[in-house]
């Protein structure tokens, strides 16, 4: 089987190449914007229109989108990074830009390296495009400079422990310097601050002796209130000792008064002398005593009079028998 060439006539191939050009024309005029993006129009270099979600037209050669720098989303196998570059149209998600680590100097002199997260969302796509130059690499420069003058008003110590300070700070600033370039900056994060290895061993040198120190103070606490709390105890129970023998001594005494009470009363009601009584009871008192100590030798002398003593107490049986109420045996 043989093919013929078509012969076509000049006007049917013009006709053809016009017809093929505006179907490339067409082509090249249909924009779709995807949900959360933003298109910017120029016409004949001039901002024309703002092209919202979904299918739109635009003439051929005439207009165009605005080209602007800003952060792209691209997958690599499993992992998805966050790449800088001109695009026609501006993603109006939070993004998130990495800046990368730098060196920075303490108000002591100390050189240490930061690197940290910046989340940042435009809100304002015109002043986007139209009022800086490579928005991403204007916010990155601005977080460096920031944060280098941050670090510089505080000692190293101070710009390890307070993180979250430095974060307020800078997002603060952050947020009021971009604010007319139409981007809400939402939160800055630091991710690592690194001191120079010398500093660090120094550190941790200073960590350990800091560690042991409260080690021993702790210790010597729990040795001075065992201390206390032992002393405390004994204190208490000398106190409840000496309480008890108090009690006892008054209860004795009380005992003691009102039995001589009642003797007082029977002798005074039989007519005897009390004062009798009284003495012969402490001569009785002083001679057990003796015979109790009686010393080296077991023998005890008693004085002449305690016959006489003893005699005259026979008479208490008799006297409490007189007395009032006194049952008789």
């Amino acid at each position: 089987m043989t093919l013929v060439p078509l012969a076509l006539s000049p006007t049917t191939a013009i006709l053809l190449s016009f017809l093929v050009l505006a179907i490339i024309l067409v082509a090249r005029g249909v924009k779709i914007v995807r949900q959360a993006e933003i298109m910017l129009v120029e016409r004949l270099g001039k901002f024309h229109r703002m092209l919202a979600p979904g299918l739109n037209v635009l003439w051929p050669i005439i207009d165009k989108p605005r080209q602007v720098a800003w952060m792209s989303s691209v997958r690599s196998g499993s992992r998805t990074a966050n790449l800088i570059r001109l695009q026609d149209r501006l993603d109006m998600r939070e993004a998130v830009l990495d800046f990368p680590q730098q060196r920075v100097i303490t108000r002591d002199n100390v050189v240490i390296e930061i690197n940290g997260l910046l989340f940042a969302q435009v809100t304002d796509s015109m002043r986007a495009a139209y009022e800086v130059n490579n928005l991403p690499n204007a916010i990155e420069k601005l977080a460096q400079t920031t944060l280098r003058n941050l670090i510089g008003d505080l000692d190293l110590d101070k710009a390890l422990s307070s993180r979250d300070e430095i974060n307020g700070k800078m997002r603060e600033v952050l947020d009021d310097a971009t604010d007319k370039w139409g981007v809400k900056v939402n939160r800055v994060e630091l991710q690592d601050i690194n001191p120079p290895p010398e500093i660090q061993a120094a550190m941790e040198k200073q960590m350990k002796a800091e560690r042991s120190r409260r080690a021993v103070v702790l210790e010597a606490e729990g040795e001075k209130a065992s201390r206390v709390l032992r002393a405390e105890g004994i204190r208490d129970a000398a106190v409840a000792e000496a309480e008890g023998e108090r009690q006892r001594l008054l209860l004795k005494a009380d005992g003691e008064a009102g039995a001589l009470s009642k003797v007082t009363e029977a002798l005074s009601n039989s007519g005897a002398d009390s004062s009798q009584y009284l003495i012969a009871m402490e001569y009785l008192k002083m001679m057990r005593d003796i015979a109790q100590n009686p010393g080296e030798s077991n023998t005890v002398f008693l004085p002449y009079e305690t016959s006489s003593v003893l005699g005259s107490l026979g008479g208490l049986k008799e006297i409490f028998a007189r007395a009032p109420g006194s049952s008789s045996t």
